[in-house]
C-alpha cells in the first residue's frame, strides 16, 4: 500500500500532512471514494465512521486498518467541510493532488461512494467494502485479513 502513495503526502482530517510509508505500513487500506454532494455517500459515510471507530478505538489493540479519502468534492473547502462535518480520524489524499484520478482508473471507478479494501501491495482484496460493511459488520474484517499479507504480521 505504501508503494501506492509513495512520495505523496496525505492528510488527516484537520489537515496535518503525513507520511504514507509511517501511517500505512503493515496495514489493510480502505481507499474511500465519496463526495460531500453525494446523497448516498452521505448515507454511507455515518455507517462507515462507526465501523472504523469499533475496528480502531474500542478493540484493543487497533486492528491494522485504516481509510484513504479520495474526494470526489468539487472543490477543497466542500471535501474540508465533508471531512470535518461527517469523517472518522482518517486520512486523505490532498484536493489538488491530480493522482486521485489514477486510482480512480487503477480502480475502475465508475460511481460513488465506493470503498476499495487493498492489500500492502495496492492489490485489491474486496471492491464491495461498502457492501460487506452493511451486509456484516465487523466480521468482514477478518476475512479481509485473512486476504492480506499484513495478517502474517498481525497474527505473530
Amino acid at each position: 500500500m505504501v508503494d501506492v502513495f509513495s512520495g505523496r503526502p496525505l492528510v488527516t482530517k484537520d489537515g496535518h500532512a503525513v507520511d504514507p510509508e509511517e501511517v500505512l505500513q503493515n496495514k489493510i487500506v480502505g481507499l474511500y471514494f465519496s463526495a460531500g454532494w453525494c446523497s448516498p455517500c452521505r448515507d454511507f459515510t455515518p455507517v462507515l465512521c462507526d465501523f472504523y471507530s469499533e475496528l480502531l478505538e474500542d478493540a484493543g489493540p487497533p486492528a491494522p486498518f485504516e481509510i484513504v479519502f479520495v474526494s470526489s468534492d468539487r472543490s477543497a473547502e466542500e471535501m474540508a467541510e465533508y471531512m470535518h462535518d461527517m469523517h472518522g480520524d482518517w486520512l486523505a489524499l490532498p484536493f489538488h493532488d491530480p493522482y486521485k484520478h489514477d486510482l480512480k482508473k487503477k480502480y475502475n471507478i465508475t460511481a460513488i461512494p465506493k470503498l476499495v479494501i487493498v492489500k500492502q501491495t495496492g492489490e485489491v482484496i474486496t471492491d464491495k467494502g461498502r457492501k460487506q460493511i452493511r451486509e456484516r459488520g465487523l466480521n468482514c474484517f477478518r476475512n479481509w485479513l485473512e486476504g492480506a499479507d499484513v495478517f502474517q504480521n498481525f497474527s505473530n
